[in-house]
C-alpha cells in the first residue's frame, strides 16, 4: 500500500476474483479512492479500444458537432448531450477544428468521449463493464442493488485533450441517499505529462458541494449550491496509473485531471454504478427511456 494518510491515495495490485479485502475496504472508506493495479489484462483494454476506434470510424462527424467541456457543465443547453443517457453519442474538443472550421486531426484524435449507454447498447463494451470480478468488487462496496448508470470512453488526445475541471460525480448522477461510485479503467498509462487524474482524498467524508438539475421541459441543466464551501483543490494528489489500473473512487471524491499537451493520448474507460434501491430523482440530468431500463451485472443483452 502506497502510504497511510489522507495526503495520499491508496495503492495495490487487484484482488483475486475482485474480492476486497479489510484493510483495501478501510484505505478505500478512510480516502474515498483505491487504486486497483492491474485489474484489466492488457489484451483486453486493447480490445475495447480497437471497439471504440470502430465506433468511431461508423460515426459521421459532420452530423453531430457537439462539444463537450467541463468548463461549462455548471449550465448546459445542448440536447444532443442531454438526451444521450440510454444512447451512444459523440462529444468533440474545443480545439478539434481549426480557423476554417475542418478537423485537426483524424476523429478519433478530436473527440472527447463517447457516451453514456455504450455498457447496454453494444455487446463489447457490455462484456467489459460486466465481468465476475467486478461484480464482486460492487458488492464488496456495499452496493446492495447495484445499477451501471452509465458509461464514457474518453479519448483525451494529443495536444488538445481537455482539462477537466474539479467536481463531483454524485453532483450529475444524485441519488437519495448518495450512491453513486466510479469505475476508471485506464486502457493507456495515465501520466503527469498526458493528463492523468488528480483526486482529493478525505473530502468524500464532507458535504456535497453541488446538484445539478435538468429542468421540467428536459432542455438545459443547471448547478444548484448546497455548500459553499470551495472544494481544498490545494490538497489534490496526482494518480498516474499503468495501462490495465482501475481507479475506484467515491461519487463526493472531488477529483479533476490536466489537460494533455503531449504527443500521446490517455484513453480511459468509465462506468459508474448506484444503488437501485436508493431514489434516482426525475430532474437528474441522465434519464433512460423504458426501451433501456436500469440494469446490473446480470445477464447481458446481446444487441446489434
Amino acid at each position: 500500500m502506497d502510504g497511510d494518510s489522507t495526503t495520499t491515495l491508496p495503492v495495490w495490485p487487484a484482488p483475486e476474483g475482485g474480492r476486497l479485502s479489510a484493510q483495501m475496504l478501510e484505505d478505500y472508506q478512510r480516502t474515498g479512492v483505491l487504486v486497483l493495479e492491474d485489474f484489466v489484462a492488457p489484451a483486453a483494454c486493447d480490445a475495447l479500444r480497437r471497439r471504440a476506434a470502430e465506433l468511431v470510424d461508423g460515426f459521421d462527424p459532420g452530423s453531430a458537432q457537439s462539444v463537450f467541456s467541463t468548463t461549462e457543465q455548471t449550465q448546459h443547453d445542448d440536447r444532443y448531450f442531454i438526451e444521450s443517457g440510454d444512447k451512444i453519442r459523440y462529444f468533440f474538443e474545443r480545439d478539434a477544428w481549426n480557423d476554417n472550421g475542418e478537423l485537426q486531426a483524424p476523429t478519433i484524435d478530436c473527440l472527447n468521449k463517447i457516451g453514456h449507454a455504450m455498457h447496454d447498447l453494444d455487446p463489447e463494451f457490455d462484456a467489459f463493464s460486466r465481468t465476475p470480478e467486478l461484480r464482486e468488487l460492487v458488492n464488496g462496496l456495499g452496493i446492495r442493488d447495484p445499477g451501471i448508470i452509465q458509461s464514457m470512453y474518453i479519448f483525451k488526445p494529443p495536444r488538445i485533450g481537455g482539462e477537466v475541471v474539479c467536481h463531483q460525480d454524485s453532483t450529475y448522477l444524485y441519488t437519495e441517499p448518495e450512491s453513486c461510485i466510479g469505475f476508471w479503467f485506464a486502457l493507456e498509462d495515465a501520466t503527469l505529462q498526458n493528463g492523468c487524474m488528480y483526486f482529493i482524498p478525505g473530502v468524500h467524508h464532507e458535504p456535497l458541494r453541488e446538484r445539478n438539475r435538468r429542468n421540467a421541459e428536459g432542455t438545459r441543466t443547471q448547478n444548484e449550491t448546497l455548500d459553499p464551501a470551495p472544494l481544498p483543490e490545494h490538497l489534490k494528489v496526482p494518480a498516474p496509473v499503468p495501462k490495465g489500473s482501475l481507479v475506484v473512487f467515491s461519487g463526493r471524491t472531488p477529483h479533476l485531471s490536466g489537460p494533455n499537451l503531449s504527443e500521446r493520448s490517455r484513453h480511459a474507460y468509465t462506468v459508474h454504478v448506484i444503488d437501485r434501491s436508493c431514489h434516482y430523482p426525475a430532474d437528474n440530468w441522465l434519464q433512460r427511456g423504458p426501451d433501456l431500463p436500469l440494469r446490473g451485472f446480470d445477464h447481458r443483452v446481446n444487441r446489434p
